[in-house]
């Protein structure tokens, strides 16, 4: 069958009259299947149609088979651009000076034991796992906190075994500045931490800037931190350009412990030259914690000119 103008035309009508309404009205979609739409416009046309000549249509308007991207904010906060060209200029600077630059954040945390994890492998026997994924029947759990060194396209993560919490957060750096980024970068004084507003790092949170003044002081750096502005957490580079990559690495496979964990996010790599290193953190981390008292007197805080809800700085007590 040649595929002229005719055919093109009863294709597009059926494709249109066959979908209920686009959720997006700039997109142009289809849940028909090749043989279904084959099948009506055979019953329009009279004549059979096959579906290779439909797979020639659609490849032919544009047509192929996508997943919904989670790339929409639920909401913009107006300060949102703003936020996002000072990050930028901080990068700019701390990467001209030579000094560190980098991304946190805590991936979803895992259960360990027999449950299923989505993804498929290559296997000679069908994997049977729990039909139900109750927390009471897990081994233990693991709070992945991956560090990437954006200069350096180097990542990190640290697997914690108990809470996500300030502490944890602060520690999981302390951790990576003690055997990489030392070691990455000899003459740094200061370090640009870029992470999400909530979670571990909590941009409203007098606990998260006592942490990181304990954590200025046991590194001797001078730590700044840009919180990204709400509802834009999927901007943290260490969401795509590292954690992408990890659940890849990981997909499919049933977490049994946490060193297989550890093994499975080692072999984390692109062809960009990204490889990721990982390491345990089993210290138990006490949750309900409370700021101490009269804490902003203790702090070498100073809130940045630009938007200080989201950028200040910390800075050593004493020389370390």
């Amino acid at each position: 069958m040649e595929l002229n103008g005719h055919w093109d035309e009863v294709f597009s009508q059926v494709v249109r009259e066959h979908t209920a309404g686009s959720p997006q009205h700039d997109v142009v979609w289809t849940n028909l299947k090749p043989r279904e739409i084959a099948q009506a416009m055979s019953q329009r046309v009279n004549e059979r149609v096959s579906v290779r000549i439909v797979r020639q249509l659609l490849k032919r308007h544009g047509y192929a088979r996508r997943q919904s991207q989670k790339k929409k904010s639920l909401k913009t906060h107006p300060q949102r651009d703003a936020q996002f060209q000072r990050i930028t200029q901080l990068k700019k600077q701390y990467i001209e000076r030579g000094q560190p630059v980098v991304s946190i954040d805590t991936k979803k945390k895992e259960m360990l034991g027999n449950f299923y994890r989505r993804g498929k492998l290559y296997t000679r026997q069908t994997l049977e796992v729990l039909d139900h994924d109750f927390p009471s029947y897990a081994e233990g759990k693991i709070v992945p906190h991956g560090l990437y060194d954006i200069g350096l396209n180097k990542a990190h993560v640290n697997l914690g075994t108990s809470s996500d919490t300030t502490e944890f957060a602060c520690d999981s750096v302390d951790h990576w500045w003690r055997y990489h980024g030392r070691p990455d970068h000899p003459e740094a004084k200061e370090l640009l931490l870029l992470c999400d507003g909530g979670g571990s790092n909590p941009s409203n949170s007098s606990l998260f800037q006592q942490d990181l003044q304990d954590l200025a002081d046991r590194t001797g750096l001078q730590i700044r931190v840009a919180h990204f502005p709400p509802y834009c957490s999927k901007h943290n580079p260490i969401e795509h350009r590292v954690f992408s990559h990890v659940t890849r690495a990981c997909e499919g496979v049933v977490f049994t412990s946490v060193a297989l964990v550890k093994q499975l996010v080692e072999r984390t790599s692109t062809s960009t030259g990204l490889r990721v290193t990982a390491d345990i953190l089993d210290k138990a981390y006490e949750t309900g914690r409370k700021a101490a008292k009269h804490l902003k007197s203790t702090l070498q805080f100073a809130a940045d000119a630009v938007l200080p809800q989201w950028n200040y700085v910390l800075s050593p007590r004493q020389s370390l």
